[in-house]
């Protein structure tokens, strides 16, 4: 990677990379502090579709994370984006939280039940047989099945936790009909956060904890990549996919020097 430009854009995962189980990972703090003052354009991107960039800037300044709301991008704003570009002022049936109906809501879209043009699935902490039985019922009708993120699994702090990917899958078995994934790793998300930041893929990093998702998805978008081992990724595991990232660092305290 040594041809690559220098870097003058910066695109974080959260979860793994700057906060684990509830905690700020060690340098992270540090690490949002020199990149804001750097002045260079960054965001912090996750998959998940619950909260809204406001409540993501709470929960992270509660961990001496100190993140404008305007520097988060979340999958639930990926997707009500792509749906804006691709039939705006359209209806969807929507399954999630606040941060995804708020999302909706502010590219002009009407949440309705009655003959949507999408049924689209995100982040719930209740998923509802009654809700999902609607929308497979509404895919059946011929609405178009849109998905926020892939991910099967969430973390918390018993454990894991069934996430939209699962219940995508269940939907996808009762009608036939496979969603269409906005979230990591459709490279759509770094390239609506790229667009966001006015930032270019050739001078841009992406840092991530996970080989299957943010990396996979930095590739793909051109990104230089780094893999950090404060989440679900190890060493050990990375030599085991047909892709590699770029480089592979302990956590983003190393980084703070490059800012």
């Amino acid at each position: 990677m040594s041809d690559r430009k220098a870097i003058e854009s910066w695109l974080t995962d959260m979860d793994g990379v700057l906060i684990h189980e509830g905690q700020p990972v060690p340098g992270a703090p540090d690490f949002v502090r020199t990149m804001r003052a750097s002045g260079k354009p960054f965001l912090v991107l996750t998959n998940n579709s619950i909260y809204t960039p406001r409540d993501l800037q709470a929960r992270l300044a509660r961990m001496d994370l100190h993140v404008p709301e305007e520097s988060i991008w979340t999958a639930a704003l990926a997707t009500a984006q792509f749906l804006s570009d691709q039939r705006p002022g359209g209806s969807a049936y929507v399954i999630g939280e606040a941060g995804l109906t708020t999302a909706m809501h502010a590219v002009g879209y009407v949440l309705s039940d009655y003959a949507p043009d999408y049924v689209v699935l995100g982040e719930t902490r209740t998923y509802s047989f009654e809700a999902i039985t609607k929308a497979v019922r509404l895919i059946n009708d011929g609405a178009r099945f849109i998905c926020t993120n892939p991910d099967p699994t969430g973390p918390s702090t018993e454990g894991a936790l069934p996430a939209a990917g699962s219940v995508a899958a269940m939907i996808e078995k009762a009608t036939g009909v496979t969603p269409y994934f906005v979230g990591k790793p459709n490279p759509m998300m770094m390239r609506s956060a790229l667009n966001t930041i006015n930032a270019h893929s050739e001078s841009t990093a992406m840092i991530g904890d996970r080989m299957d998702t943010d990396i996979l998805c930095g590739l793909e978008a051109g990104l230089e990549t780094i893999l950090v081992l404060t989440g679900i990724s190890t060493r050990a595991e990375a030599e085991r996919y047909p892709y590699r990232p770029s480089r592979i660092i302990d956590s983003v305290a190393d980084l703070i020097d490059e800012l």
